[in-house]
C-alpha cells in the first residue's frame, strides 16, 4: 500500500471507543447521560488515545430496546439534549482530533414511528409498502429467531388490517421494506443529513437482515449487494473519507461478500465476530490454537478494507460460531451460572469478572486484541476494568453506568440514586468505590495507565494497520506470535496465553542485525544469534512487542 495514501484510510489505524450517551455521563443532573456530560469528558477520551467515538443510538425512541427502536431519524432524543448540544459535542471532539460515527439502524423502526403508524392505518396508505406485509405467515417463519427468549415468530398479526408484518427482531420493531425505492431514498437522506451535521460515518446495524429480501413479495430492481454498493457510493460522494462499519455476524466466506467483489466498494470494515469467538475459546484453554485456526481462515480484504477487533461489545458475547461442546466449555469457565448466559449462545458478562480480576491475564488479553490484524474497538469502561451488572436484564447487563469516581452515584450523576437511568452496581469488589476513573488516573500502575500506554504503542506501529501479517512458527501451543511488514517497518508481537513462564525461540531473516530489536513492552532478555535464531522468555500471561529498526 502507498504510504502517502494511508491518511485517506484513517479507519485502518483508528482506535474506536463505543459508548451509550445515556449511561456515560449526566451533565444536567436529571439522572440520564447526555451530550453535555459527554462533551465534558472529551478530554478524558482524548487523553486515553481514542481517535473515533462510536455512539449507540441517541435518536428519539419508544425506549423498549435501549434506543434501537427509533421513532425519528432526524433528531436527538430530548433526554440527551438538543441538536445544538450534539453539534457542540461534535465540535469539541473534532477539536481534540476525535472523529465520531453513530449507529445506523434502518433494518427496522419502532412500531411507534409515524411511518409504521401510517402503514398499519390502512392498506391503501402510501406508507403501506414501506414495511413487509403478508396475508399468511410464510413457512419457516419461526426459524432463526434473533431473540428466542422473547419471540416465537418473525411475523405478527395486525388485527386492524388482518395482515402480518415482518419483524426479525422484537414484535415492536417492524422491518422496513428495502425493495421499495422510496425507503432506499429515505435511508440515503438519513445518511446525508447526519454527514452534513458532522458525523464521519456509521456503524451499520444488522447488515445481513438489512439486505435480506426473503418474505418480500415484490422484487428489487437490483441485487441487495448492488444497493449496498450504491449506498457506499452515495456516502463517498457526500463525504469522501466517511466510514461504513458493518455488524455482520456470519461465517467468514459470507462476511467477505459484504466488502464487495473485486476491488471492494461496499462496507469498509466489519466487526470480526468469528475471531472474537475464537478469542474466547483460546482464553479458556490457554492455548492459541483456536486463534491460529481462525486467523488462517480469514479472507483477504480489499485494499481499503479492514477488520474491527474487540474483546467485548455492547451485546451478548456471542458464541454461536463455536461447536456445542466448545460453547459449553466456555460457559463452564466464564459463565457457569444460568443468569450469566443468554439465548443459549452467549455470555452477559464483561471480561474482568470472567477472569476473576486477574490483572496479568486481563492485560495480556487486551494486548493480544490490539495486536491482531485490524483496528481495535473498546467498549466504554473496559479501560478501567468495569464489571457487568447482572441485576440489569438481558444484554443490558454490560451497559451499566460509567464509574467515574468513588463519590455518590459513581460520579455519573448528581441526581438522587432512585432517579438514575440504570441501577448502580453495588459490589464492593467491582462497584465504583473500588473501580473508577479518578483513582486510576492518579495511579501509574493502574489498568487505565496501562491502557493509555497500549493505545499509544499501537498508534505508533502503523505496520499493524497497513502492513502484511503472518504467523511466526512457535512450538509452544500457548504462544501466539504475529509478524507485520510494511515498507521499512517490521514488528513481531508475541503473547503467552498460559499462566506459566515460557522460553521460546524463532528464526529471523539473517539480514536483521543483532541490535535492531527494541521491545516496546520493556523486556531486554532477547538473544539473537548470527544465523537469525532468536530466544526470549515470556512471563505467565506475558507479552512482547518487538520493533525492528
Amino acid at each position: 500500500m502507498d504510504m502517502a495514501k494511508t491518511s485517506d484510510l484513517w479507519w485502518k489505524n483508528a482506535v474506536f471507543y463505543c459508548l451509550d450517551v445515556e449511561t456515560f455521563r449526566d451533565g444536567n443532573g436529571d439522572g440520564v447521560g447526555d451530550f453535555l456530560g459527554l462533551a465534558d469528558r472529551i478530554d478524558y477520551l482524548a487523553g486515553l488515545g481514542v481517535t473515533c467515538l462510536w455512539l449507540m443510538p441517541f435518536y428519539p425512541t419508544a425506549n423498549r430496546d435501549d434506543g434501537y427502536d427509533i421513532i425519528d431519524y432526524y433528531a436527538v432524543d430530548p433526554l440527551y439534549g438538543s441538536l445544538g448540544d450534539f453539534v457542540e459535542f461534535l465540535r469539541t471532539a473534532r477539536d481534540r482530533g476525535i472523529r465520531v460515527i453513530a449507529d445506523l439502524v434502518v433494518n427496522h423502526t419502532s412500531a411507534e414511528h409515524p411511518w409504521f403508524k401510517a402503514s398499519r392505518s390502512d392498506k391503501a396508505s402510501p406508507f403501506r409498502d414501506w414495511y413487509v406485509w403478508q396475508d399468511k405467515i410464510p413457512e419457516g417463519a419461526s426459524e432463526n429467531l434473533v431473540f428466542p427468549d422473547k419471540e416465537t415468530s418473525n411475523w405478527e398479526l395486525d388485527r386492524k388490517t388482518g395482515q402480518y408484518y415482518l419483524h426479525r427482531f422484537y414484535t415492536h420493531q417492524p422491518d422496513l421494506n428495502v425493495t421499495n425505492p422510496d425507503v432506499r431514498e429515505e435511508i440515503r437522506k438519513i445518511i446525508g443529513f447526519w454527514l452534513e451535521v458532522g458525523l464521519s460515518g456509521f456503524r451499520v446495524d444488522a447488515v445481513p437482515f438489512l439486505l435480506e429480501t426473503e418474505g418480500v413479495e415484490q422484487s428489487m430492481e437490483m441485487a441487495p449487494h448492488d444497493w449496498l454498493r450504491n449506498l457506499r457510493g452515495f456516502l463517498g460522494r457526500r463525504r469522501g473519507d466517511a466510514l461504513l462499519l458493518g455488524e455482520v455476524n456470519l461465517e467468514y466466506e459470507a462476511v467477505r461478500e459484504f466488502y464487495g467483489d473485486g476491488g471492494g466498494g461496499e462496507l469498509h470494515m466489519c466487526l470480526n465476530f468469528n475471531l472474537n469467538q475464537a478469542f474466547a475459546l483460546a482464553l479458556v484453554r490457554e492455548d492459541a490454537g483456536a486463534l491460529v485456526h481462525d486467523l488462517r481462515a480469514m479472507p483477504t480484504l480489499p485494499q481499503d478494507g479492514a477488520w474491527a477487533n474487540f474483546v467485548r461489545n455492547h451485546d451478548e458475547w456471542s458464541l454461536d460460531k463455536l461447536t456445542e461442546a466448545e460453547r459449553q466449555e466456555v460457559f463452564r469457565a466464564f459463565g457457569p451460572k444460568p443468569d450469566m448466559q443468554i439465548f443459549g449462545r452467549g455470555l452477559r458478562r464483561r471480561l474482568p469478572t470472567m477472569l476473576n480480576g486477574d490483572q496479568a491475564r486481563l492485560r495480556m488479553a487486551y494486548s493480544l486484541m490490539f495486536s491482531l490484524p485490524g483496528a481495535p474497538v473498546l467498549f466504554y469502561g473496559e479501560e478501567i476494568g468495569m464489571a457487568e451488572n447482572l441485576e440489569i436484564e438481558g444484554r443490558m447487563s454490560v451497559r451499566s453506568l460509567m464509574q467515574w469516581s468513588d463519590r455518590e452515584n459513581g460520579g455519573f450523576s448528581e441526581a438522587p440514586a432512585e432517579t438514575l437511568c440504570r441501577p448502580l452496581l453495588k459490589s464492593k469488589k467491582w462497584g465504583a468505590s473500588a473501580i473508577n476513573v479518578r483513582d486510576q488516573e492518579s495511579d501509574p500502575n493502574s489498568l487505565l495507565a496501562w491502557m493509555e500506554s497500549l493505545i499509544r504503542r499501537r498508534r505508533e506501529m502503523p505496520e499493524i494497520a497497513f502492513g502484511n501479517w503472518s504467523l511466526v512458527p512457535i512450538s509452544d501451543p500457548a504462544v501466539l506470535a504475529l509478524s507485520y511488514d510494511w515498507g521499512e517497518r517490521r514488528s513481531i508481537l508475541i503473547h503467552n496465553l498460559a499462566s506459566d513462564k515460557k522460553e521460546i525461540s524463532f528464526r529471523l531473516d539473517p539480514a536483521q542485525g543483532e541490535n535492531s530489536i527494541v521491545d516496546r513492552v520493556g523486556g531486554d532478555d532477547i538473544t539473537v544469534q548470527k544465523d537469525g535464531a532468536v530466544t526470549l522468555s515470556l512471563a505467565g500471561y506475558g507479552c512482547r512487542w518487538l520493533k525492528f529498526s
